[in-house]
């Protein structure tokens, strides 16, 4: 069996989700469902397109950073569109300032890129509203933007987004504007550019338009004057108005909200009474601490089949030793990873910098200790006995401190047949500040 090295090096990149409509990356994709509590994406496709195809949906997902939302919903998209649904998928950190955004902007984004998406089908929709707003709001920030006579609403949102990314004032200014007009808004990407675009895409034998949202679980975490944090005003405070849009809305939100004392709100706001949908980690280990056999078994198949994505599991396990001296040095890196996939793929994409395959221990231990002491170096004290509750009750509760272990990726979600349950990131557990900790307290 031939190894492509170069292959190899390309899809261990942390960073690239997989495209699952690309025959190549669906070679490399593996189900973790069996182990991860329950079909995740399976129940959010059944959703739009069994249970409720012709009336809008708008479904929340979250998980951990790097977890691997975005694969999986890459996978969502190319299911939908087997089924003959039109999906706009977008990353929203493209199109968004993170750390300074409002529900007005998200809308504007998503019409924005809905309307760009039917351009290029030639499906022209120009939304008589938005047109009059373009010119209100030229004359407002009495800064010149040409959008031309003939601009289509993708570029009018596009050139104003651009010209107020460039400056925060301008951005805030713009904002005062369009608050009070967010009804209006919405209003008008429903009734102008969403109703006739299903109306459309259904002509042309589509089923239906989805939104996938992703992303927004990237919104900064941060106090406003009201005292909220901005997910939290974002996705409970302004949640039914996120939720309105007339088509099928998949978002991404932050997965410490779901811990949080509103939850129920959230749920009921934007999840109009569904409770987000988390993808955990994949479980290397059970509760007990023993190893997890099926999944580990999963996780080492997603090292192997990103050297031999043609051949079958078995074929690809007796080719361990083509990748590592050993199998249980591929097993020292699956078990470190705690079951994260992109810490996974960052540490073996750390082991291609170093050195050609097949990959030795002392290679692997070396990545470890730097991927160790880098995620050390966030551990302060105050967190150390956050973390130490957590190890012993293997849950979170519902307290605004645990929102620095979810996101600084301190303790792992999991899920089994006894439902969710927590552990500490098992390469922070071999750092000598965690262990130092623990003999303080025994």
């Amino acid at each position: 069996m031939t190894f492509d090295l170069e292959r190899f090096y390309q899809a261990c990149n942390p960073s690239r989700p997989l495209m699952i409509e690309n025959h190549d990356d669906r070679l490399y994709y593996i189900d973790f469902a069996s182990v991860r509590g329950g079909k995740i994406i399976e129940a959010l496709l059944r959703t739009i397109s069994r249970i409720s195809p012709n009336s809008p949906t708008c479904q929340l997902f979250t998980g951990h950073l790097g977890c691997g939302k975005s694969t999986e919903l890459l996978r969502l998209k190319a299911e939908l569109e087997a089924q003959n649904f039109h999906v706009v998928y977008f990353e929203s950190s493209h199109v968004l300032e993170m750390a300074d955004v409002d529900v007005t902007d998200i809308l504007l984004a998503i019409a924005g890129l809905v309307s760009e998406n039917l351009e290029t089908m030639k499906l022209r929709v120009k939304p008589t509203y938005f047109s009059k707003l373009f010119s209100e709001v030229m004359d407002f920030l009495q800064t010149p933007i040409d959008l031309g006579v003939e601009a289509e609403l993708s570029v009018g949102i596009a050139k104003i987004t651009a010209k107020t990314k460039e400056s925060p004032q301008l951005r805030r200014r713009l904002r005062d504007y369009l608050e009070p007009r967010t009804e209006n808004i919405l209003q008008s990407i429903n009734t102008e550019l969403l109703d006739r675009a299903n109306l459309e895409l259904k002509a042309q034998g589509k089923k239906g338009l989805v939104v996938i949202v992703d992303n927004l679980d990237r919104v900064t975490t941060r106090p406003l004057p009201s005292g909220r944090s901005l997910p939290e005003y974002l996705f409970i405070d302004r949640g039914e108005q996120l939720r309105k849009l007339n088509c099928h809305v998949v978002y991404t939100i932050p997965l410490a909200l779901t811990f949080s004392n509103d939850s129920a709100e959230l749920q009921h706001r934007l999840g109009g009474g569904v409770a987000p949908k988390v993808l955990p980690m994949i479980p290397v280990r059970k509760r007990s601490g023993e190893i997890d056999p099926q999944g580990l078994e999963l996780m080492r198949q997603m090292v192997l089949a990103r050297a031999f994505p043609a051949l079958l599991p078995n074929e690809r396990l007796s080719l361990t030793t083509a990748i590592f001296d050993h199998l249980e040095t591929l097993d020292r890196l699956c078990l470190i990873s705690g079951g994260h996939v992109r810490d996974l793929l960052g540490l073996l994409f750390d082991c291609l910098r170093e050195q050609d395959p097949p990959f030795d221990r002392q290679c692997v231990e070396l990545v470890i200790q730097r991927q160790r002491d880098y995620r050390a170096n966030a551990l302060d004290l105050e967190e150390s006995e956050l973390l130490l509750q957590v190890i012993k009750d293997q849950r979170i509760k519902g307290n605004v401190e645990y929102d620095v272990l979810l996101r600084s990726l301190f303790v792992f979600e999991y899920r089994d047949n006894q439902g969710v349950w927590f552990a500490i990131n098992p390469v922070l557990a071999e750092t000598q500040k965690f262990k130092s900790w623990m003999k303080t307290t025994q």
